[in-house]
């Protein structure tokens, strides 16, 4: 596929998601990246899964979603952050546009809002690489 071939072009042959390569990744993403950029989530977030699967009731949804990043928000990226030692994953710090409030979310739980973005790729390309390597 063509994501493996764009992805070893950027890792070289030893594609394991590790620390190392995430942070080689990244290296690549903050020369790539072009602003502005704006995300949003390509499923629902850990904290929201009980939520939008599970029943828990919608109106605590609701009101957690005011306080917490949701995977229906529209946010910019402000900046590309160090991987997460747990998963390595590259850190997003994003502003939601609806309130202006900033988050970190990693970056392989979003996607960017607009399929002709110029970084639809780059970002769609990382998430494929975190998710399956």
């Amino acid at each position: 596929m063509a994501h493996d071939n764009r992805i070893q072009n950027i890792l070289g042959e030893n594609r394991n998601r590790n620390q190392l390569n995430a942070s080689r990744y990244l290296d690549y993403l903050k020369s790539a990246v072009k602003f502005p950029c704006r995300l949003t989530g390509i499923e629902d977030f850990p904290w929201e899964e009980r939520y939008v699967i599970g029943g828990w009731d919608k109106d605590e949804y609701e009101e957690l979603k005011k306080e917490n990043p949701s995977y229906t928000d529209v946010f910019e990226l402000l900046e590309l952050l160090e991987p997460d030692s747990e998963f390595d994953d590259i850190i997003a710090k994003l502003q939601r546009l609806t309130d202006l409030k900033i988050f970190e979310v990693g970056l392989s739980w979003l996607q960017c809002l607009d399929s002709d973005d110029v970084n639809y790729q780059l970002i769609n390309d990382y998430a494929v690489w975190h998710t399956n390597y």
